[in-house]
């Protein structure tokens, strides 16, 4: 794999950091700026916020840049950001700053993601997707409770200027692996824009607001689940986190293994897992030795399916994916904001945590009806394609057909839709 993508790891790293960090930081920055602690928590929402709009809006805009230089200018704004919130003392600007931080995130996420995928080639789709979204594990690991204790002992400004100063080493990187000047083929607007009147295109933004709502809406509320429902001291609520986190890190590694050669395969495994475990969750909430290993398990299986998720679009955009990956973005975040939200009302109805697990449960179940749906239109096409080979004396038919390995079937000449590499 290129070293240039695991810099682009390194910078979803850094930007990660500040979007999870805050969740450690809110007391901190209501008493510095005299807000209430709900207040501080609209710097989440936000940021949220930013990323759902940053997305398709900069990949139009930036669509004729060459890539490394849309991402510098990402990743200036998003240390400048950083740099004024460290230094207001009004809570307006620090709102502002975290709507435009998380706009240019949203942006640099979606040219990234093309540039990794051009880098590894399309074999290596989900594995170079996996060490971009690893990033972003690694910073639940590592950056959020890192981002926390710097704010906590040092003051929630320090954490921002760590953050700036991540960026701007991950801008050096960019500029030193990232080969400069636009790529062979410009991508150009009105292909873009044909390509998302694909029916499958929107099929996989399902799949992947459903997979992370799932994860989400359990992930949200992991702390009072803990000590109101499992019983566990406050002590422990990061021990588990952290055991989470190992779980998403293992999964996503093991997703960026399998997801290129058996897409479907990896998001069937992924999805039913996160039901199990969900399910296993809801009923055993009191029982923190079996409700435990069920959150591990989430973040594992929920994290294995993030690089398949990731690829099926750029399989499905084809030679346009730009935009295609933009909105794969905004859908990441439509799951990151309605999973947390079911879970709210669920709750505040007094349906009590147990419910986070049934909600996880069900939009699971949702998202692996649109796996199935769209692997059957997958194998529909194929066989409409002539791509897959007919058994005649022990022997595929090779009329149509490449060559055959395995489950996948290997077409010499297809629809640019159709993978060089698809599973069956």
């Amino acid at each position: 794999m290129p070293l240039a993508v695991y810099v682009l790891g390194l910078a979803i790293f850094a930007q990660g950091t500040s979007e999870l960090m805050l969740a450690g930081l809110l007391p901190e920055i209501a008493a510095d700026l005299d807000v209430s602690i709900p207040a501080a928590g609209l710097l989440i929402s936000a940021f949220a916020a930013g990323m759902l709009i940053g997305a398709p809006i900069l990949a139009v805009v930036t669509l004729r840049w060459s890539r490394r230089a849309a991402m510098l200018a990402f990743l200036a704004v998003f240390a400048v950001t950083h740099v004024l919130g460290a230094l207001t003392t009004g809570y307006g600007m620090l709102l502002a700053t975290r709507v435009v931080g998380a706009f240019v995130y949203a942006g640099f996420w979606a040219v990234a993601a093309v540039t990794a995928i051009g880098l590894a080639g399309p074999e290596s789709r989900a594995k170079a997707m996996s060490i971009l979204a690893g990033g972003l594990t690694v910073a639940t690991i590592v950056g959020l409770p890192a981002g926390t204790v710097i704010g906590q002992h040092l003051g929630w400004r320090a954490a921002f200027w760590a953050v700036a100063a991540l960026s701007a080493l991950a801008m050096i990187g960019v500029v030193a692996t990232i080969p400069g000047g636009r790529s062979a083929s410009t991508p150009v607007l009105r292909q873009e824009l044909r390509t998302m009147a694909n029916p499958a295109l929107w099929l996989a933004y399902g799949t992947t607001a459903l997979s992370t709502g799932a994860v989400l809406v359990v992930f949200s509320y992991l702390a009072p689940l803990l000590t109101d429902s499992t019983g566990l001291s406050a002590g422990w609520i990061p021990v588990v986190l952290a055991l989470y986190g190992v779980g998403a890190l293992v999964g996503i590694t093991i997703g960026g293994r399998t997801a290129d050669a058996r897409p479907f395969m990896t998001l069937r495994v992924g999805m039913t897992g996160v039901i199990a475990a969900a399910v296993v969750l809801a009923l055993w909430t009191s029982t923190a030795w079996v409700a435990v290993p069920a959150i591990v398990a989430i973040g594992a299986f929920g994290f294995a399916n993030n690089p398949a998720v990731n690829s099926r679009v750029f399989t499905v955009a084809g030679s346009a994916p730009t935009l295609a990956a933009a909105f794969n973005i905004s859908a990441f975040n439509v799951g990151i904001t309605a999973g947390p939200w079911l879970g709210g009302l669920a709750i505040g109805a007094g349906a009590g945590y147990s419910s986070v697990g049934w909600i996880g449960a069900g939009l699971g179940v949702l998202a692996l009806g649109t796996v199935l749906v769209a692997s059957a239109g997958v194998r529909e096409r194929q066989v409409d394609h002539g791509l897959v080979g007919v058994a005649v004396a022990g022997r595929p038919d090779r009329g149509a057909v490449g060559h055959v390995v395995g489950d996948h079937a290997v077409d010499q000449g297809a629809d640019e839709h159709l993978s060089p590499l698809r599973e069956v």
